[in-house]
Protein backbone atom coordinates (compact mmCIF):
# COMPACT_ATOMS: atom_id res chain seq x y z
CA UNK A 1 0.00 0.00 0.00
CA UNK A 2 1.46 3.40 -0.95
CA UNK A 3 1.52 6.22 1.59
CA UNK A 4 -1.15 8.84 0.99
CA UNK A 5 -0.82 12.60 1.23
CA UNK A 6 -1.89 12.75 4.83
CA UNK A 7 1.25 10.82 5.80
CA UNK A 8 3.70 13.09 3.92
CA UNK A 9 6.80 13.97 5.98
CA UNK A 10 6.40 10.92 8.17
CA UNK A 11 7.86 7.49 7.85
CA UNK A 12 4.92 5.23 7.02
CA UNK A 13 4.47 2.25 9.24
CA UNK A 14 4.01 -0.80 7.08
CA UNK A 15 2.34 -3.93 8.34
CA UNK A 16 4.43 -7.00 8.79
CA UNK A 17 3.65 -10.28 7.18
CA UNK A 18 0.97 -10.99 9.75
CA UNK A 19 -0.74 -7.69 8.95
CA UNK A 20 0.27 -6.04 12.25
CA UNK A 21 1.23 -2.47 12.66
CA UNK A 22 -0.75 0.74 13.08
CA UNK A 23 -0.75 1.62 9.41
CA UNK A 24 -2.31 -1.74 8.51
CA UNK A 25 -5.12 -1.35 11.00
CA UNK A 26 -6.02 2.12 9.82
CA UNK A 27 -6.14 1.03 6.20
CA UNK A 28 -8.33 -1.96 7.01
CA UNK A 29 -10.76 0.11 9.02
CA UNK A 30 -11.19 2.51 6.17
CA UNK A 31 -11.70 -0.25 3.72
CA UNK A 32 -14.29 -2.06 5.86
CA UNK A 33 -16.20 1.12 6.73
CA UNK A 34 -16.30 2.44 3.19
CA UNK A 35 -17.12 -1.00 1.88
CA UNK A 36 -20.04 -1.38 4.30
CA UNK A 37 -21.45 2.04 3.40
CA UNK A 38 -21.02 1.26 -0.28
CA UNK A 39 -22.77 -2.06 0.21
CA UNK A 40 -25.70 -0.36 1.94
CA UNK A 41 -26.05 2.17 -0.85
CA UNK A 42 -25.78 -0.54 -3.45
CA UNK A 43 -28.50 -2.58 -1.77
CA UNK A 44 -30.81 0.42 -1.59
CA UNK A 45 -30.19 1.19 -5.23
CA UNK A 46 -30.79 -2.40 -6.27
CA UNK A 47 -34.11 -2.95 -4.53
CA UNK A 48 -36.86 -1.21 -2.65
CA UNK A 49 -37.49 -1.87 1.02
CA UNK A 50 -40.46 -4.20 1.57
CA UNK A 51 -43.79 -2.43 2.14
CA UNK A 52 -47.23 -3.38 3.41
CA UNK A 53 -49.22 -0.93 1.30
CA UNK A 54 -48.94 1.52 -1.58
CA UNK A 55 -48.46 5.22 -0.98
CA UNK A 56 -51.25 7.72 -1.60
CA UNK A 57 -49.30 9.39 -4.40
CA UNK A 58 -48.82 6.05 -6.17
CA UNK A 59 -52.54 5.18 -6.03
CA UNK A 60 -53.63 8.60 -7.29
CA UNK A 61 -51.05 8.50 -10.07
CA UNK A 62 -52.24 5.07 -11.21
CA UNK A 63 -55.84 6.32 -11.28
CA UNK A 64 -54.78 9.31 -13.39
CA UNK A 65 -52.82 7.13 -15.81
CA UNK A 66 -55.56 4.50 -16.17
CA UNK A 67 -56.64 4.35 -19.84
CA UNK A 68 -60.32 4.01 -18.92
CA UNK A 69 -60.30 7.29 -16.99
CA UNK A 70 -63.30 6.19 -14.91
CA UNK A 71 -62.13 7.33 -11.47
CA UNK A 72 -63.46 10.25 -9.46
CA UNK A 73 -61.51 11.44 -6.40
CA UNK A 74 -63.15 13.36 -3.56
CA UNK A 75 -61.62 14.54 -0.27
CA UNK A 76 -64.06 13.85 2.59
CA UNK A 77 -64.93 17.33 3.86
CA UNK A 78 -67.94 19.15 5.22
CA UNK A 79 -68.69 20.46 1.73
CA UNK A 80 -68.84 16.93 0.27
CA UNK A 81 -71.14 15.40 2.91
CA UNK A 82 -74.50 16.86 1.73
CA UNK A 83 -73.72 15.85 -1.85
CA UNK A 84 -72.85 12.23 -1.03
CA UNK A 85 -76.00 11.81 1.08
CA UNK A 86 -78.10 12.21 -2.08
CA UNK A 87 -76.18 9.54 -4.00
CA UNK A 88 -77.56 5.96 -4.13
CA UNK A 89 -76.56 3.27 -1.65
CA UNK A 90 -74.20 0.70 -3.14
CA UNK A 91 -73.11 -2.82 -2.25
CA UNK A 92 -74.88 -6.02 -1.32
CA UNK A 93 -77.02 -6.61 1.74
CA UNK A 94 -80.63 -6.94 2.83
CA UNK A 95 -83.07 -5.05 0.64
CA UNK A 96 -86.80 -4.50 0.99
CA UNK A 97 -89.10 -1.92 2.51
CA UNK A 98 -90.80 -2.27 5.84
CA UNK A 99 -94.43 -2.06 6.93
CA UNK A 100 -95.46 0.59 9.42
CA UNK A 101 -97.50 -0.43 12.41
CA UNK A 102 -101.27 -0.64 11.93
CA UNK A 103 -104.10 -1.35 14.35
CA UNK A 104 -105.88 -4.67 14.61
CA UNK A 105 -108.76 -6.23 16.50
CA UNK A 106 -108.21 -6.65 20.23
CA UNK A 107 -109.51 -10.21 20.14
CA UNK A 108 -108.61 -13.15 17.95
CA UNK A 109 -110.74 -13.88 14.89
CA UNK A 110 -111.45 -17.25 13.37
CA UNK A 111 -109.68 -18.22 10.15
CA UNK A 112 -109.67 -21.15 7.78
CA UNK A 113 -107.72 -24.03 9.25
CA UNK A 114 -108.64 -23.23 12.85
CA UNK A 115 -110.24 -25.99 14.90
CA UNK A 116 -113.29 -25.30 17.05
CA UNK A 117 -114.74 -27.21 19.95
CA UNK A 118 -118.52 -26.80 20.36
CA UNK A 119 -120.35 -27.74 23.55
CA UNK A 120 -124.11 -27.54 23.22
CA UNK A 121 -126.28 -27.65 26.34
CA UNK A 122 -129.97 -28.55 26.39
CA UNK A 123 -132.18 -29.25 29.46
CA UNK A 124 -135.15 -30.64 27.54
CA UNK A 125 -136.07 -34.25 28.40
CA UNK A 126 -136.55 -35.30 24.79
CA UNK A 127 -133.81 -33.16 23.26
CA UNK A 128 -132.81 -33.53 19.63
CA UNK A 129 -129.22 -32.84 20.60
CA UNK A 130 -128.58 -34.86 23.76
CA UNK A 131 -129.42 -38.45 24.76
CA UNK A 132 -129.23 -40.96 27.62
CA UNK A 133 -129.84 -38.33 30.25
CA UNK A 134 -126.84 -36.18 29.20
CA UNK A 135 -127.40 -32.47 29.32
CA UNK A 136 -124.60 -31.57 26.87
CA UNK A 137 -122.99 -32.80 23.71
CA UNK A 138 -119.46 -31.92 22.60
CA UNK A 139 -118.13 -31.62 19.05
CA UNK A 140 -114.30 -31.55 19.20
CA UNK A 141 -111.84 -30.47 16.52
CA UNK A 142 -114.33 -29.10 14.04
CA UNK A 143 -112.11 -27.74 11.24
CA UNK A 144 -112.96 -24.44 9.62
CA UNK A 145 -113.22 -25.16 5.91
CA UNK A 146 -111.37 -23.13 3.24
CA UNK A 147 -114.62 -21.26 2.54
CA UNK A 148 -114.75 -20.20 6.22
CA UNK A 149 -117.66 -22.40 7.30
CA UNK A 150 -118.29 -25.29 9.71
CA UNK A 151 -121.06 -27.88 9.73
CA UNK A 152 -123.41 -27.99 12.74
CA UNK A 153 -126.08 -30.73 12.88
CA UNK A 154 -129.69 -29.60 12.29
CA UNK A 155 -128.66 -26.12 11.05
CA UNK A 156 -126.11 -26.99 8.34
CA UNK A 157 -123.21 -24.78 7.22
CA UNK A 158 -122.45 -21.75 9.38
CA UNK A 159 -119.91 -19.12 8.30
CA UNK A 160 -117.52 -18.31 11.14
CA UNK A 161 -114.31 -17.06 9.45
CA UNK A 162 -113.53 -13.43 10.24
CA UNK A 163 -115.67 -13.46 13.37
CA UNK A 164 -114.43 -13.56 16.94
CA UNK A 165 -115.08 -16.71 18.93
CA UNK A 166 -117.84 -14.94 20.87
CA UNK A 167 -119.53 -13.67 17.71
CA UNK A 168 -119.43 -17.13 16.12
CA UNK A 169 -120.88 -18.67 19.30
CA UNK A 170 -123.77 -16.20 19.21
CA UNK A 171 -124.49 -16.95 15.53
CA UNK A 172 -124.61 -20.72 16.13
CA UNK A 173 -126.81 -20.37 19.20
CA UNK A 174 -129.25 -18.08 17.38
CA UNK A 175 -129.58 -20.60 14.56
CA UNK A 176 -130.06 -23.50 17.02
CA UNK A 177 -132.73 -21.67 19.00
CA UNK A 178 -134.97 -21.80 15.94
CA UNK A 179 -135.03 -25.59 16.41
CA UNK A 180 -134.19 -26.07 20.09
CA UNK A 181 -135.23 -22.94 21.99
CA UNK A 182 -133.49 -24.04 25.20
CA UNK A 183 -130.09 -24.74 23.56
CA UNK A 184 -126.98 -22.93 24.80
CA UNK A 185 -123.62 -23.01 23.07
CA UNK A 186 -120.00 -22.82 24.25
CA UNK A 187 -117.16 -22.41 21.73
CA UNK A 188 -113.39 -22.80 22.11
CA UNK A 189 -110.90 -21.94 19.38
CA UNK A 190 -107.56 -23.54 18.53
CA UNK A 191 -105.48 -21.45 16.15
CA UNK A 192 -104.56 -23.04 12.85
CA UNK A 193 -102.11 -22.14 10.14
CA UNK A 194 -103.74 -18.86 9.20
CA UNK A 195 -103.85 -17.71 12.80
CA UNK A 196 -100.23 -18.51 13.59
CA UNK A 197 -96.85 -16.99 12.79
CA UNK A 198 -93.69 -19.02 12.18
CA UNK A 199 -90.56 -17.71 13.88
CA UNK A 200 -88.02 -19.52 11.74
CA UNK A 201 -84.57 -18.66 13.08
CA UNK A 202 -82.47 -16.31 15.19
CA UNK A 203 -84.44 -16.66 18.45
CA UNK A 204 -84.11 -18.85 21.51
CA UNK A 205 -87.19 -20.97 20.69
CA UNK A 206 -88.05 -21.01 16.97
CA UNK A 207 -91.42 -22.59 16.18
CA UNK A 208 -94.98 -21.74 15.16
CA UNK A 209 -96.78 -19.38 17.55
CA UNK A 210 -100.56 -18.82 17.59
CA UNK A 211 -101.61 -15.18 17.51
CA UNK A 212 -103.16 -14.28 20.83
CA UNK A 213 -104.96 -11.34 19.26
CA UNK A 214 -104.85 -9.14 16.20
CA UNK A 215 -102.52 -6.66 17.90
CA UNK A 216 -99.55 -9.02 18.22
CA UNK A 217 -96.48 -7.13 16.97
CA UNK A 218 -93.08 -8.26 15.73
CA UNK A 219 -91.26 -7.34 18.94
CA UNK A 220 -93.88 -8.94 21.19
CA UNK A 221 -93.68 -12.21 19.25
CA UNK A 222 -89.85 -12.19 19.33
CA UNK A 223 -90.14 -11.78 23.10
CA UNK A 224 -92.51 -14.78 23.30
CA UNK A 225 -89.94 -16.78 21.34
CA UNK A 226 -87.31 -16.15 24.01
CA UNK A 227 -85.66 -13.11 22.47
CA UNK A 228 -82.91 -12.82 19.89
CA UNK A 229 -80.21 -15.46 20.07
CA UNK A 230 -76.95 -14.24 21.59
CA UNK A 231 -74.00 -13.50 19.38
CA UNK A 232 -75.82 -11.88 16.44
CA UNK A 233 -74.24 -8.58 15.36
CA UNK A 234 -76.83 -5.95 14.46
CA UNK A 235 -79.70 -8.46 14.01
CA UNK A 236 -81.74 -8.07 10.82
CA UNK A 237 -85.46 -8.90 10.89
CA UNK A 238 -87.09 -10.31 7.76
CA UNK A 239 -90.87 -10.47 7.56
CA UNK A 240 -92.20 -12.75 4.82
CA UNK A 241 -95.82 -11.95 3.93
CA UNK A 242 -97.78 -12.85 0.84
CA UNK A 243 -94.72 -13.69 -1.24
CA UNK A 244 -92.94 -10.44 -0.37
CA UNK A 245 -89.96 -9.93 1.94
CA UNK A 246 -89.79 -6.87 4.18
CA UNK A 247 -86.49 -6.04 5.92
CA UNK A 248 -85.43 -3.88 8.84
CA UNK A 249 -83.06 -4.11 11.78
CA UNK A 250 -83.81 -4.74 15.42
CA UNK A 251 -82.13 -1.43 16.19
CA UNK A 252 -84.71 0.42 14.09
CA UNK A 253 -87.62 -1.42 15.73
CA UNK A 254 -86.30 -0.43 19.15
CA UNK A 255 -85.81 3.19 18.19
CA UNK A 256 -89.07 3.71 16.26
CA UNK A 257 -92.24 2.12 17.75
CA UNK A 258 -94.15 3.08 14.59
CA UNK A 259 -92.20 0.35 12.77
CA UNK A 260 -93.21 -2.42 15.21
CA UNK A 261 -95.74 -3.76 12.73
CA UNK A 262 -98.77 -5.88 13.65
CA UNK A 263 -98.52 -9.47 12.44
CA UNK A 264 -101.00 -11.43 10.37
CA UNK A 265 -101.68 -15.12 10.29
CA UNK A 266 -99.33 -16.94 7.95
CA UNK A 267 -96.48 -14.44 8.44
CA UNK A 268 -92.93 -15.72 8.84
CA UNK A 269 -90.22 -14.00 10.87
CA UNK A 270 -86.51 -14.63 10.32
CA UNK A 271 -83.89 -13.02 12.56
CA UNK A 272 -80.30 -13.19 11.33
CA UNK A 273 -76.97 -11.46 11.64
CA UNK A 274 -76.49 -8.44 9.42
CA UNK A 275 -74.70 -9.88 6.34
CA UNK A 276 -73.19 -6.54 5.31
CA UNK A 277 -69.45 -5.97 5.61
CA UNK A 278 -66.62 -3.76 4.40
CA UNK A 279 -63.01 -4.71 3.63
CA UNK A 280 -60.10 -3.33 5.66
CA UNK A 281 -56.71 -3.68 3.93
CA UNK A 282 -53.36 -1.94 3.65
CA UNK A 283 -51.61 -0.50 6.69
CA UNK A 284 -54.57 -1.16 8.98
CA UNK A 285 -54.84 -2.71 12.42
CA UNK A 286 -56.87 -5.63 11.01
CA UNK A 287 -56.92 -6.83 7.40
CA UNK A 288 -60.16 -8.70 6.95
CA UNK A 289 -63.87 -8.47 6.25
CA UNK A 290 -65.47 -6.36 8.99
CA UNK A 291 -69.17 -6.82 9.76
CA UNK A 292 -71.57 -3.93 10.20
CA UNK A 293 -72.45 -3.55 13.87
CA UNK A 294 -75.30 -1.06 13.38
CA UNK A 295 -77.73 0.08 10.74
CA UNK A 296 -75.71 3.14 9.71
CA UNK A 297 -71.95 2.83 9.99
CA UNK A 298 -69.87 5.99 9.70
CA UNK A 299 -66.23 6.15 8.61
CA UNK A 300 -65.08 6.92 12.15
CA UNK A 301 -66.93 3.81 13.40
CA UNK A 302 -65.36 1.72 10.65
CA UNK A 303 -61.86 2.93 11.55
CA UNK A 304 -62.42 1.83 15.14
CA UNK A 305 -63.86 -1.56 14.07
CA UNK A 306 -60.86 -2.36 11.89
CA UNK A 307 -58.44 -1.59 14.73
CA UNK A 308 -57.43 1.84 13.47
CA UNK A 309 -54.54 2.55 11.16
CA UNK A 310 -51.05 1.20 11.86
CA UNK A 311 -49.18 3.78 13.93
CA UNK A 312 -45.82 2.90 12.45
CA UNK A 313 -46.73 2.42 8.79
CA UNK A 314 -49.92 4.22 7.76
CA UNK A 315 -50.21 7.68 6.27
CA UNK A 316 -52.83 9.49 8.41
CA UNK A 317 -53.50 11.84 5.49
CA UNK A 318 -54.24 8.96 3.13
CA UNK A 319 -57.08 6.75 4.39
CA UNK A 320 -58.93 5.76 1.21
CA UNK A 321 -62.53 4.58 0.84
CA UNK A 322 -62.97 2.82 -2.50
CA UNK A 323 -66.51 2.46 -3.84
CA UNK A 324 -68.05 1.51 -7.17
CA UNK A 325 -71.41 2.97 -8.20
CA UNK A 326 -73.71 1.47 -10.83
CA UNK A 327 -73.79 3.13 -14.23
CA UNK A 328 -77.33 4.35 -13.54
CA UNK A 329 -76.08 6.42 -10.60
CA UNK A 330 -74.50 9.07 -12.78
CA UNK A 331 -75.45 11.12 -15.79
CA UNK A 332 -77.32 14.27 -16.74
CA UNK A 333 -80.02 15.16 -14.23
CA UNK A 334 -78.94 12.39 -11.82
CA UNK A 335 -77.46 13.08 -8.42
CA UNK A 336 -74.39 10.91 -8.30
CA UNK A 337 -70.62 10.84 -8.69
CA UNK A 338 -68.81 12.01 -11.79
CA UNK A 339 -67.44 8.52 -12.45
CA UNK A 340 -68.47 5.00 -11.52
CA UNK A 341 -65.32 4.26 -9.52
CA UNK A 342 -64.85 6.67 -6.66
CA UNK A 343 -61.93 7.21 -4.28
CA UNK A 344 -62.78 9.13 -1.12
CA UNK A 345 -59.75 10.47 0.81
CA UNK A 346 -60.00 10.94 4.58
CA UNK A 347 -57.39 13.19 6.20
CA UNK A 348 -57.08 12.14 9.84
CA UNK A 349 -54.69 15.00 10.61
CA UNK A 350 -57.22 17.82 10.09
CA UNK A 351 -60.16 18.82 12.26
CA UNK A 352 -62.48 18.93 9.25
CA UNK A 353 -61.36 15.47 8.16
CA UNK A 354 -61.96 13.99 11.61
CA UNK A 355 -65.40 15.54 12.04
CA UNK A 356 -66.40 14.64 8.49
CA UNK A 357 -65.34 11.03 9.07
CA UNK A 358 -67.91 10.92 11.86
CA UNK A 359 -70.67 11.79 9.38
CA UNK A 360 -69.51 9.99 6.23
CA UNK A 361 -71.57 6.81 5.81
CA UNK A 362 -69.87 3.55 4.86
CA UNK A 363 -71.67 1.36 2.30
CA UNK A 364 -71.64 -2.44 2.13
CA UNK A 365 -68.64 -3.80 0.17
CA UNK A 366 -66.65 -0.58 0.55
CA UNK A 367 -62.88 -1.02 0.69
CA UNK A 368 -61.06 0.95 3.40
CA UNK A 369 -57.42 1.17 2.40
CA UNK A 370 -54.78 2.69 4.64
CA UNK A 371 -51.94 3.90 2.43
CA UNK A 372 -48.34 3.71 3.58
CA UNK A 373 -46.55 6.75 4.94
CA UNK A 374 -43.73 8.15 2.76
CA UNK A 375 -41.60 8.35 5.91
CA UNK A 376 -41.37 4.57 5.95
CA UNK A 377 -38.82 4.73 3.13
CA UNK A 378 -36.67 7.07 5.23
CA UNK A 379 -36.96 4.77 8.22
CA UNK A 380 -36.09 1.76 6.08
CA UNK A 381 -33.03 3.52 4.63
CA UNK A 382 -31.84 4.58 8.07
CA UNK A 383 -32.28 1.09 9.44
CA UNK A 384 -30.37 -0.55 6.57
CA UNK A 385 -27.47 1.91 6.75
CA UNK A 386 -27.41 1.56 10.52
CA UNK A 387 -27.29 -2.21 10.17
CA UNK A 388 -24.33 -2.12 7.77
CA UNK A 389 -22.45 0.47 9.80
CA UNK A 390 -22.97 -1.62 12.91
CA UNK A 391 -21.66 -4.61 11.06
CA UNK A 392 -18.64 -2.61 9.92
CA UNK A 393 -17.94 -1.54 13.49
CA UNK A 394 -18.04 -5.11 14.71
CA UNK A 395 -15.67 -6.24 11.95
CA UNK A 396 -13.38 -3.33 12.67
CA UNK A 397 -13.29 -4.07 16.36
CA UNK A 398 -12.53 -7.71 15.66
CA UNK A 399 -9.30 -6.69 13.93
CA UNK A 400 -7.90 -5.01 17.07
Amino acid sequence: MQATGRFRGRTPVRPDAAGHGSGGRIGRRRFVTLGAAGGAMGLLAACNAPRNAARLSEILASAEDDPYQDYAIYPVTRDLLPRVETWPVTGSGPRGGWISRGGGANGQTIASGDRLTLTIWDNEENSLLTSNGNKAVTMEGVAVAPDGTIFVPYIGQVRVAGATAEAARGTIQTRLEEIVPSAQVQLAQEAGRMNSVDVVAGVAAPRSYPLEDRNTSVLSLIARAGGVREGLDNPVVRLVRGGQVHVTTLEQLYENPALDTVLRGGDKIIVEEDPRYFLAIGATGRQQQVRFTRQKLMAADAIALMGGVHAGRADPRGLLILREYPEGARGDGIRGPEQARVIFIVDLTSADGLFSAGRFEIHPDDILYASESPLNAVYATTNIIGTFLGLATRIDNSTD
